[in-house]
């Protein structure tokens, strides 16, 4: 898989993606749950999509804050399965409190 352009990235982000942010070699978003359950079962949601789809992300949790950073090792850099995979991130974060 080819790591996209700067100039895509960014295109996408705006577009579709505006609370993700691009950091280069990465695109990162920090999520604000209620409270540690909530944080801990989006998490387990995100990593049974991420599973599925063999991409898994770099992500840190405490307490009620989760941040996940996406990127394509193997491509060095971020790829389309990388902005795949924050839409799913975003659209599994509203079932979250």
């Amino acid at each position: 898989m080819k790591a996209l352009s700067e100039n895509e990235i960014k295109k996408i982000l705006k577009a579709e993606l505006k609370n993700w942010i691009f950091e280069g070699a990465c695109i990162s978003r920090i999520f604000k749950f209620s409270d540690f359950v909530n944080a801990f079962s989006f998490m387990t949601s995100v990593a049974l999509h991420a599973e599925k789809a063999d991409h898994h992300p770099d992500w840190s949790n405490i307490y009620n804050i989760v941040n996940i950073r996406l990127n394509t090792h193997d491509a060095g850099g971020i790829t389309v399965q990388d902005l795949d995979l924050a839409r799913t991130i975003d659209s599994l974060s509203g079932n979250f409190v």
